[in-house]
This record gives C-alpha cells, structure tokens and sequence, in this order.
C-alpha cells in the first residue's frame, strides 16, 4: 500500500509504544489545535489520518484500535443517553421524532434520486448507498458536554432524533442488505422489527431493576464502574446479536440508567473522565487513520461519487433541521446546535459502506466499488469538520445568550454555602450525595464539611477518628468533581460548634444525619436540635438515608398549612425540585388547597420541567392517606417549624419521638425552613393579624399516632 514515506521501523507494532503514541496525541492535539481555533474533536481525526497508514503510516489500525474505537463509540451513545433527563425528554419527544423521521427522510428520498440518476445505481444499491446519507452519529457530542449545555432543549431534540435516525436507517440497511443474500428467510423485515421490539422491551424491563438491586447492595466506586460498562455492552452485544448495531443497545442503556446515576454524582464524574480521556479519543484517532484523501484524486470519477455523497448528506441534514426549527418555532441558534449535532458521520456510515462493499455480485463486481468507500471516509471527515465548527460557534452563542439573559432579568443567585455535619462514617456519602444534589448547579463556592470534637472529652483518638472522616468527604467531593473545606473544630458540644461555624463560613444551609441504629430522641431531634435551632435561623436538614439515594423511586412531601408565609418556603421547594430532578423521581406534594397553589408556582419559575405531583388535604387528618403513598425506596419529607414562626404547630414537639416509633424503617428528611431573607415575591399579608386556629394544628399529632400505628 502507498504511503506518503516509508521507513524500515514503520509501523511500530510494540503495543507499549503504540499505547505511548496514542497518549501523546490524545494530550497534545488538543493543546495545538486550540492554539489554531480548531476543535479538538477535528485535532483528533486529523492526527489519525496524520499517523496512520494512508499518511506517515507511523501506526496501524490493528485491533487495538478497532476494539477501543467500538468502546468509544458506544461511550458516546451511552453519555447521549445518561446526560437525557427523561421527564424533559419527555416534553420535547415530539419534537425529537419529528426531527429524526426529517433527518431519515430527507437525506434518504435525495440520496435515492441521486444515486440513481448521478451516479446510474440500481434502485436496492441506490437504497443502500442512501443509507450513509441518512445516518450520523453524535460524535460533537463531547462538546456540548464542555460547554455544560447537555440539558438544553435543541440538545435533547437532536440526541433524541438521532437514535431514531439511526434506528431507522439501520432497519433500512439490514433489509437491504438482506434481499441480496441467497436463503434469505421470507419476510425477513418483520422478524428483523418483532426481534427488536422484544429486545427492547427485555433491556427497559430488566436493566433498571437489575441497576436499582446492584446500587443498593455494592456502594465500591470500582465495582459500580465496571457493572455500569458491563451493562452497556451486554445491550449493545443484544442488539448486535438480533442484526441491529450495537449504538442503539447502548443509547437505550443510557437513557434506562440515567436514574440511578445522578449528574453530580461521583460515578457519572468517572464515566466520563475516562471516557472522555481515553475511549473517545482512540475512536477520533481510529476514524482518522482510515482517511486516504490521495485515492481520490486518481481519477475524476472517484471526486464525482465524493462530491455528491457530501452534498447530499449535508443538504439533506439541514433540510431536516431547517423544517424542524419552522415548525416548532425555535430559535436560530437552536437550529445551528441541531445541525451540528446532526451533521457528523461515522459508525453507522461506516457500517453501511462496509456491508455493502462485502457484498459480491454475480459478476463478481462489489455492490459499492471503493470510489464509493473513499467517498464515504472523505463524507466522515468534511462531515466531523463541518459539524465540529457549527456546534462549538452555536454552544459559544447559546452560554453567551445565557449569561446576558441572566443579567438582563436579574437572575443572580446569592452565594450559597452547604455545611455537612460529620459524624458517622456510614452517613457521609449519604450526606454528601443530597447536599451535592441539592445545590445550586450556578453556584462554584464548593460544600463545607465540619467535624465537631467535644472539647472536654477530647482524645487522640477522636481527634484521629474526626479527620478520617473528613478525609473521606474529600475523596467523594473529588470525585465528583466539587470542592470542599474540610473543618475540624473543638468546642463546648456538638451544637456550639455547627452554630459557631456556620457563622465563621456564611452558612446559608446545614445538612445533618441521623445514623439508623441511634436513638432518635438521644441524638438530632432532642437537645441538639433544639439548641441548633435556637443559634442560626439557617435552613436545617436532617437525614436519614436507609438506602443510596440514586436507588429512591419517588419524594413525598408534607406540608404544613400555612408553610407558604415563610420566609424560606421557596429556597426548600426549589432544592427538593431539584433532587427529584437530578434522582429522575416525582416529587409529590400533600397540602392545602391555598399552600399548592404556590407550591405550584414556586416549582414552575424555579426548577420548570421537574415531574411533580400535587395532592390536596384540608385537613392533617386526611395526612392518613399517605400510608399508602409511601413505600420502601420513597423519601418521606416532613415540612417543620421553628417555634413562634408562622407554620408552626404544637403537635411538631411530639413529631420526633412518633417518627423514632412508627417511622424507622424509611428513609426520612425534616426540613426546618430559612427564616432569614428577602420577604416572600409571592405572599400579600393581606390580614396581619388574622388568627389561626390552634385545634387545626392538634390533629397532626393524631393523625401522625394514626398513621405510625398503621405502618407498625
């Protein structure tokens, strides 16, 4: 085979330099080609066409490159999956099928006619060449990761619409390629379709069930990693096994898990690191090396095939978004992210230029000659490039317009700053997963963890005891990328110096654990909560997690009458909102009538496309219906009161000693509201001195008795 030069130690073949090589590219292709504002993703292709056969044949793509190139491809279309928040999803399906019928559609229909009429192909060669036209694959993905834009509605649409291009298209291929095998089984499309339906339906039954029982069970970062890829490839390697490409087991596997993997978690941290550093790269590298731009100029021919390939797909694709922007009424720039998106070609293209270039006719021609081939590669990378430079310029615009939205509406957050108590070393990855989840995703201050040693009972090996602790919240806090301050502090009792710190740091809210096995009454909820509530008029959490919170199903929410007149009623609407968007759960709130309604209206302005769900209770006595409403895998979520505020109720006093008895084997959070801060936007006091009747408050103490005794 030709290259551009030939040395006798060329290709290297020693898998250490081999893996040394492609460690260089993978760390310095990205510090030049930014340095020439060209997207890393097209830094990566082009130095595999730069070192690899068809150029200074420096490596060869042997099977190393083949087999990690395949983990990174699936590493994209899980990512695609697990960055989805299925409840927006959800809201813009539509859209996502409207997008991805055009995108099969459009380019496949001119494909059609211009294979046939260009390039004088039959009408199933014409079908099967289209199908390079139609596919695409989300390999500018990685950027709008970068850019922290995963969530945004067009980016949805055009991951959404890609898997059912692709589903589409790959149906199409197979069929194709399908008529031109001898005792091919009749009516092979409809079992083709009837095994992928069922092999569907056996990955959304089991993968989720069999996820929630292994995250309950094995917490090990290593072994949840590992069970996680495990669970890609076995779906890839299913849908592979019925005839369909491995991309949509894998896709389908990431949008079942996203879940059980929380975007702030640790585990979704270490995905894509190591995807991002490692597996994607080599798949970048590996489409490079198989660009041989010289075999197209050996005869004019070979540039005519290129030619129109590239226009087709290009025209095609953006026909697709252009439709879908008109219809739906979107923005400009949303249409350019689309495209871009939308626009790259690379495993499916490859796969249907592959089948059909094994294809050998009658006489003894290839169903696609090599022009077709080299057109395909040429496709993959004036496609990677065009896609790289159109979705980094609309990510660019989209976080730019975001930020001079925010100051334009003044949406500026206030410094928010979590403190995490410490104290038993099995609640702090609890801790540290709701006090990650509930944060503000705009707010960098990073957590604050505190470790409190009683002054005059203090010991060495306390004192060792604390900092093993804290060194732990670090290791999570790393991992899932977030800073912490670590504080080790003496003083008089516990409550002193959470009080003493959380003014020291600006606290604005503190996150407490409760260890399952202590005594309710002799831990949170006696003296120490009532001296802590005393000291700071600070949001208070305090947990208890029986299970990881990845593996909760559903929030259920109390809600004291009258809640809505707290000054802190909107900050801890807004951050349950938010774990339940972040868990993929409902959240499900029990009210008054008057209270819902600006529940309502708080999550719609703070946190807009949580699932929730509202329930109306007049009375605490219909609290009982609850009983059925919570279940193992929920998170029971009780609204207190600090005394003298305006929510407060006299049966709270006997709330901790009732949920200690009935209450132990659930997963349990008490919020005691903020009672500083701005007044309420939403509240008119409009009778200051209105007078509540106190027997209204009487009858949680009763129904709580009830519904305890029911659970017991």
């Amino acid at each position: 085979m030709q290259t551009i030069f030939d040395f006798d130690c060329f290709p290297i073949t020693d898998p250490t330099w081999i893996f040394f090589l492609v460690l260089v590219i993978i760390l310095f292709a990205p510090i030049i080609f930014e340095r020439l504002h060209i997207p890393h993703i097209i830094g990566m292709i082009l130095a595999g066409a730069v070192v690899g056969e068809h150029g200074f044949h420096i490596l060869e793509r042997d099977s190393s490159f083949e087999l990690f190139g395949q983990v990174g491809l699936y590493y994209i279309m899980f990512l695609a999956g697990l960055e989805m928040n299925m409840e927006d999803f959800k809201s813009i399906r539509v859209k996502a099928t409207v997008l991805g019928v055009l995108a099969f559609l459009f380019p496949l229909s001119i494909g059609i006619w211009a294979n046939m009429n260009l390039l004088q192909y039959g009408l199933l060669s014409g079908v099967l060449l289209a199908c390079l036209y139609a596919s695409h694959t989300l390999v500018t993905y990685p950027i709008v990761i970068r850019y922290g834009l995963a969530k945004q509605r067009s980016v949805g649409i055009a991951v959404g619409g890609t898997a059912i291009t692709d589903t589409l298209t790959l149906l199409v291929l197979a069929i194709t390629a399908g008529s031109f095998k001898e005792n091919m089984p009749n009516l092979f499309w409809v079992w083709l379709i009837l095994k992928f339906i069922v092999a569907a339906i056996v990955i959304t039954f089991l993968f989720p069930r069999v996820g929630r029982w292994f995250f309950r069970r094995y917490s090990e970062p290593v072994l949840q990693y590992i069970f996680v890829l495990s669970m890609v490839f076995l779906g890839a390697g299913i849908m592979a096994f019925i005839g369909m490409e491995g991309i949509l087991g894998a896709f389908l596997v990431g949008l079942l898990l996203n879940r059980l993997i929380p975007h702030v978690s640790p585990l979704m941290n270490h995905l894509e690191f190591v995807g991002n550093a490692l597996f994607i790269p080599y798949f970048l590298i590996g489409i490079g090396m198989l660009i041989n731009v010289t075999s197209l100029f050996d005869h004019l021919y070979a540039l005519k095939v290129a030619g129109i390939m590239v226009a087709v797909s290009l025209v095609g694709k953006w026909l697709a978004v252009w439709s879908t922007q008109k219809i739906f009424r979107m923005r400009k720039v949303e249409r350019r992210l689309m495209y871009g998106l939308s626009n790259a070609r690379a495993a499916a293209t490859l796969a249907a230029v592959t089948v059909g270039y094994n294809i050998i006719l009658p006489d003894g021609s290839r169903l696609l000659n090599e022009d077709v081939f080299n057109g395909a590669i040429l496709l993959i990378i004036i496609s990677c490039t065009v896609s790289a430079f159109i979705t980094e310029n609309a990510a660019r615009c989209l976080v730019t317009a975001e930020h001079e939205g925010q100051v334009a509406h003044g949406k500026e957050k206030h410094d928010e700053r979590i403190l995490i108590s410490i104290y038993n070393p099995e609640t702090i990855q609890g801790l540290m997963d709701i006090a990650l989840m509930i944060r503000h995703p705009k707010q960098n201050k990073g957590l604050v963890a505190l470790s409190v040693v009683n002054d005059s009972t203090a010991s060495e090996a306390k004192e060792l005891k604390a900092r093993k602790d804290l060194e732990q919240t670090s290791k999570i806090a790393s991992a899932a990328g977030t800073d912490v301050h670590t504080v080790l502090r003496y003083d008089i009792n516990v409550a002193q110096g959470i009080i003493h710190a959380a003014k020291e740091h600006a606290i604005t809210d503190l996150v407490i654990g409760l260890h399952r096995k202590t005594n309710i009454m002799d831990s949170f909820f006696g003296k120490l909560t009532e001296s802590l509530l005393k000291g700071t008029h600070r949001e208070v959490m305090i947990m208890k997690l029986l299970m990881p919170a990845n593996t909760l199903r559903r929030i259920v929410v109390a809600v004291p009458q009258q809640a809505e007149y707290e000054v802190g009623f909107s900050k801890w609407v807004g951050q349950l909102c938010r774990l339940g968007k972040t868990l993929g759960c409902r959240v499900h709130f029990f009210a008054t009538e008057q209270t819902l309604k600006y529940l309502k209206r708080v999550a719609d302005r703070d946190e807009p496309g949580t699932n929730t769900e509202y329930t109306e209770l007049d009375d605490w006595e219909d609290l009982l219906l609850l009983t059925g409403q919570v279940s193992y895998d929920h998170l029971f979520v009780v609204v207190s009161a600090r005394k003298g505020s305006i929510s407060y109720q006299p049966s709270f006093e006997k709330l901790p000693l009732q949920i200690a008895h009935y209450f132990a084997n659930n997963s349990l959070m008490v919020i005691y509201p903020d009672q500083l801060g701005d007044p309420q936007e939403l509240v008119s006091f409009s009778e200051p001195h209105q007078m509540i009747d106190s027997k209204a408050y009487e009858t949680v103490n009763q129904y709580l008795y009830k519904w305890f005794k029911s659970e017991s």
